[in-house]
């Protein structure tokens, strides 16, 4: 049977067990298969649950997908702020310190005092989030006036169940002058910096960890405000 002689309803069903990208290259077939491809009922299945509850008057769903692209939410309820990050010697007064700030979307963001042992992580199930997607997992920050340490690389990872699975990334947060900058500074005046990324086949893997650690150098000076999942953006 040909392709086309399927239902809507089939065709939107095989659509949406692909992925955005698949869904973007079959809107571009031809008129009947766009109008499938963008429809709802496929994109409902890329996005993550209930979160057409947190932004409502953004339709249709095609659109929703690419405006949390490049405006994240907080995912089904689940802040990634700093407070739910499991951060070394957080608890310590002496290490960090916990504050509010107008600039954050977040009640609290962890200020960083003076510490060696430099290790955080975050946990999110991959069932919360879209399945045949792609995702980027980026560390949101910014500095007290002169950080210090964080000239130096920190090893990064992002991976399902563990933190050290892997041989991970290295990335700098506060780079000199000369230095390649992965580093894109944000609307909301924070900073931000890609920690890795994962491709969430069927949502069943088991726990995403992400985690910067860094153990050799003294550092200071960094405000952290979270970590932030969203799709690698599609065009």
């Amino acid at each position: 049977m040909a392709f086309t002689m399927l239902s809507g309803d089939v065709i939107a069903q095989i659509i949406s067990l692909t992925t955005p990208q698949d869904a973007c290259t079959m809107s571009s077939v031809s008129t009947n298969c766009r109008s499938i491809a963008d429809s709802d009922q496929v994109w409902s299945n890329f996005l993550p649950p209930g979160c057409e509850n947190l932004i409502p008057q953004i339709s249709p769903k095609k659109s929703l997908y690419r405006y949390l692209c490049d405006h994240p939410v907080p995912i089904d309820g689940r802040n990634m702020g700093a407070r739910d990050l499991t951060i070394a010697w957080g608890d310590d007064r002496r290490y960090w310190r916990w504050m509010a700030t107008p600039e954050s979307r977040f009640d609290e963001v962890a200020r960083l005092q003076y510490v060696w042992w430099f290790h955080i992580i975050g946990r999110i199930e991959t069932f919360m989030l879209s399945s045949g997607t792609n995702y980027a997992a980026y560390f949101v920050f910014r500095f007290d006036g002169q950080g210090d340490g964080f000239n130096w690389p920190v090893k990064s990872h992002v991976c399902i169940d563990s933190d050290e699975l892997d041989e991970g990334r290295s990335v700098t947060l506060d780079p000199g002058g000369g230095e390649a900058r992965a580093i894109r500074e944000r609307a909301d005046g924070w900073m931000e910096i890609e920690m890795g990324e994962f491709h969430n086949e069927n949502g069943d893997d088991g726990t995403l960890v992400c985690s910067l650690r860094e153990v050799v150098r003294p550092k200071s000076g960094l405000i952290v405000e979270g970590i932030e999942l969203r799709p690698k953006e599609t065009r």
